[in-house]
């Protein structure tokens, strides 16, 4: 597993590079001190894993995710306490105060890597999770829980549980990265989780209406709605 280090205090790098050390399945494949740095070098080193600080001159960690096209599994490294690790309202993540604990990271470690076995299974090039970042608050997304994702001019709002975040990406550029086999575009403005369809109707004009699980009624248009009979065999 590929992990890069990205934290401004120099003593603090050294000393996680000192632990990793005894992952010998963990190989350290770069570093940075800022999240301009970082972004360079995580697009272009591609890591696994970033063990990620918070807060940075310049920006914070939260930033650093937001730019990135590929989102690795993140452990996030800080001097702050539970509570206000929590108080980012960030899912799935895991953390490590500092100073780290050398049996918190291993127990970090073993959970990533069981998830990291599971993603290596998967193509490289589909998306699995995004980080989005809505006003104040966070979210890893997993989107396989995404049931559907509609344009908003230069945004995606995302329709995942209860929330409804948006994105700032275009639904174009990343529909290009979605999983085809789960994802389908069903119209110009929105995409469609498969997994999450109940039942579907016949609308006017050759239109599909097909429902989502928990969520709305969405209108497949006629040219889509040939593709989506064939996909599904209906």
């Amino acid at each position: 597993m590929k992990a890069m280090i990205i934290d401004d205090e120099p003593p603090a790098r050294r000393e996680l590079r000192r632990l990793l050390a005894d992952f010998p399945w963990v190989e350290t494949v770069g570093e940075a001190g800022n999240i301009e740095q970082a972004a360079g070098l995580v697009e272009s080193l591609r890591p696994d894993l970033l063990f990620l600080d918070i807060q940075m001159p310049g920006g914070s960690g939260f930033d650093l995710l937001t730019r990135l096209e590929r989102v690795p599994a993140v452990i996030f490294t800080t001097a702050h306490d539970e509570h206000a690790v929590r108080a980012f309202e960030v899912d799935a993540l895991d953390y490590l105060l500092k100073p780290i604990d050398p049996a918190r990271l291993a127990e970090a470690l073993t959970r990533i890597k069981s998830a990291h076995a599971e993603r290596t299974r998967r193509t490289e090039d589909v998306l699995e999770q995004l980080f989005v970042r809505d006003g104040a608050r966070c979210w890893f997304v997993p989107l396989r829980e995404v049931r559907l994702l509609s344009s908003e001019g230069n945004y995606i709002r995302l329709s995942w549980g209860s929330a409804k975040p948006l994105l700032g990406r275009a639904l174009a550029a990343l529909e290009r990265r979605l999983d085809p086999n789960r994802f389908f575009r069903d119209n110009r403005q929105q995409i469609i989780n498969l997994d999450f369809v109940e039942h579907v109707e016949l609308g006017v004009n050759g239109r599909l209406r097909a429902q989502l699980r928990d969520g709305p009624e969405v209108e497949i248009s006629r040219r889509q709605a040939r593709l989506f009979k064939l996909k599904m065999s209906i």
